[in-house]
């Protein structure tokens, strides 16, 4: 189970983290935060019950940050299994989840940025390794560079440094205008991301599974947990540009991970950990962007060789 507590970001933006601990004190029927269906919060954010056995205060830090359209509940996985050594927490950034989605809000590379240190300042779990993957690798490695005394080892699963480019903005304003919204069930949106959507090369029922995750049903149907056009604003703020320099800036122990299938490619995976003072490379087979779903036990056993030597330190 996880248990709520709320973060103040930047501009005063309400988050939602999550502490995972042992999921074994689950009762029956038990969700996770951001369940398909779930209306409400998983627990009390005051009651550490709902945190299962838990993670002594004083035990290694590790925070989690998702991608783009992601929530904290896509770490679901990695975090209950970390639980067992770190005190693991995975955010709701900011227009994602059950985190604030101001209208009018900043959602620029610097606001993502000062959210997560927030989070790591008002949680106490700095200097702590970060885990992030795609946009919430970005925001990860741009915090590394910011402020090397909070971050003592960081995991970048299958994010580009280099520049996207408009044309890539454009295609995702396309893709998003092409999603049959509402959905009638959530078996509708497990097989039109798992299979229908033009953007799906091959059955991926692991993509639908992720997409599912970030839906809510309303009167007319299911539609996703967060406005696409924020997403868009997101997206904007970092497309345009490469973001080699803050690769070059972090100081601490770095691994980058790729899907085979991925976005990353292999050679630029390896220009990013030549570019990195301390960089690694690692990458998974048979899986593809989403890593950490595609592939959750080989994604576990490629991180755990990089965190054991982070602790041992």
């Amino acid at each position: 189970m996880a248990r709520r507590i709320d973060v103040t970001g930047a501009d005063g933006v309400r988050l939602a983290a999550w502490e995972f601990g042992d999921p074994a004190k689950a009762g029956p029927g038990s969700k996770e935060p951001g369940d398909p269906g779930d209306p409400g919060d998983p627990g009390d954010p005051g009651d550490p019950g709902n945190a299962g056995e838990g993670t002594a205060p004083d035990a290694p830090g590790v925070l989690l940050l998702h991608g783009l359209m992601g929530r904290a509940s896509h770490w679901a996985s990695t975090a209950r299994r970390l639980s067992a050594r770190h005190r693991a927490v995975a955010l709701d950034q900011r227009g994602h989840g059950r985190s604030e989605k101001p209208p009018e809000g900043a959602f620029t590379r610097d606001a993502y940025v000062d959210d997560a240190e927030a989070a790591l300042d008002q949680l106490g779990l700095g200097p702590a390794v970060l885990i992030g993957h795609a946009m919430g690798a970005l925001t990860a490695w741009q915090l590394a560079a910011k402020r090397p005394d909070l971050v003592r080892g960081l995991i970048i699963c299958d994010m580009r440094a280099s520049a996207l480019g408009g044309a890539s903005q454009r295609e995702w304003a396309e893709w998003f205008a092409s999603w049959p919204v509402p959905f009638a069930t959530l078996a509708d949106v497990r097989k039109w991301f798992g299979e229908d959507d033009p953007w799906v090369e091959r059955p991926n029922p692991a993509r639908g599974e992720f997409y599912a995750e970030v839906m809510a049903e309303s009167p007319d149907g299911w539609r996703p947990v967060f406005d696409p056009d924020q997403m868009l604003r997101s997206r904007e703020t970092w497309v345009y540009d490469a973001h080699w320099e803050e690769l070059a800036q972090v100081r601490c122990p770095a691994l980058v991970v790729r899907g085979l299938d991925g976005e990353l490619g292999r050679a630029e995976a390896q220009e990013m950990v030549r570019v990195l003072p301390r960089g690694q490379y690692a990458e998974v087979p048979d899986a593809g962007h989403l890593v950490h779903y595609d592939q959750p036990e080989a994604w576990l056993t490629t991180i755990q060789p990089f965190l054991d030597s982070l602790d041992g330190e």
